[in-house]
């Protein structure tokens, strides 16, 4: 197989009118960064471009990623994707990923998978069909315990207006532009919205995220997300929250199941 091509880009910070407050220059100084983050779920999109340019729409009905975000990327870097060398084997064929800054510092790597046979979609009886709270609780070890169900509601995709967020993460890969289908990370949005439309939050940080492809979403379908908190604790003075979503179609088509993690109450720095 042929190697993966590297992907360039100048980033975004998609987010800074966000309630999340670490997308702001002057809170995210607070927790010892140089100002606004990009989103983990753009940084994501820019993994995704990779996988996605070499497998097409296989690697977007059953192919996996998994990221982890390590460092901050900031708003107008230039920054490259660099694919690792191609692993093939019985099992499909596997690839690790970086994004490097122009400093070539590692700020987010990942593995993406094309497996040789698709994985088993998982039922829905362990996701329940719950309403946004009527008034959300603060997130806390209570409100964020282990076996908390979380959902949001449907929302339609519509490929006359993916453009605005093909620009965002400066994607142009015909296969979303073209194609009609809706982008992975537009779709890895609605789990960090399963967290945030759920709870209040003050200033958080996407951490990491594994997903299993199982199908694609094309123009005028409506997909929604339900959620069950995984797990809650505390390291090093953050409190961390993992989230196990799945992402599905109006009739319950399983689209994607995410491993979701992120830091819900960072440590501020003092002084």
């Amino acid at each position: 197989m042929a190697a993966l091509a590297s992907y360039d880009l100048v980033a975004r910070n998609t987010a800074t009118a966000s309630t999340n407050r670490t997308h702001a220059d002057d809170v995210a100084r607070q927790y010892g960064f140089a100002g606004g983050l990009v989103p983990g779920v753009d940084v994501y999109a820019y993994l995704a471009h990779v996988p996605a340019a070499a497998w097409g729409t296989s690697w977007l009905e059953s192919g996996t990623m998994q990221a982890r975000f390590l460092t901050p990327v900031y708003d107008g870097a230039v920054v490259e994707v660099v694919p690792g060398a191609s692993l093939e084997n019985e099992f499909g064929t596997l690839v690790t990923l970086q994004v490097v800054d122009e400093g070539r510092q590692v700020c987010a790597t990942a593995e993406a998978r094309q497996p040789s046979t698709p994985a088993i979609v998982p039922t829905l009886a362990a996701w329940p069909d719950v309403p946004l709270p009527d008034e959300r609780p603060p997130a806390s070890p209570t409100s964020l315990a282990p076996a908390t169900p979380l959902a949001i509601p449907l929302r339609t995709f519509r490929a006359d207006r993916a453009g605005e967020y093909l620009d965002e993460i400066n994607e142009t890969l015909p296969l979303f532009v073209a194609s009609g289908i809706a982008h992975p990370g537009w779709l890895l949005r609605m789990a960090n919205d399963v967290l945030g439309l759920n709870v209040v939050l003050g200033p958080w940080i996407h951490v990491g995220s594994s997903v299993q492809h199982h199908s694609v979403v094309t123009d005028g379908e409506s997909v929604c997300a339900r959620g069950i908190v995984s797990a809650e604790w505390e390291h090093k003075g953050h409190r961390f929250v993992r989230l196990d979503v799945v992402i599905l179609t109006g009739d319950e088509r399983v689209v994607a199941r995410v491993d979701h993690t992120a830091i819900y109450e960072p440590r501020r720095i003092v002084g």
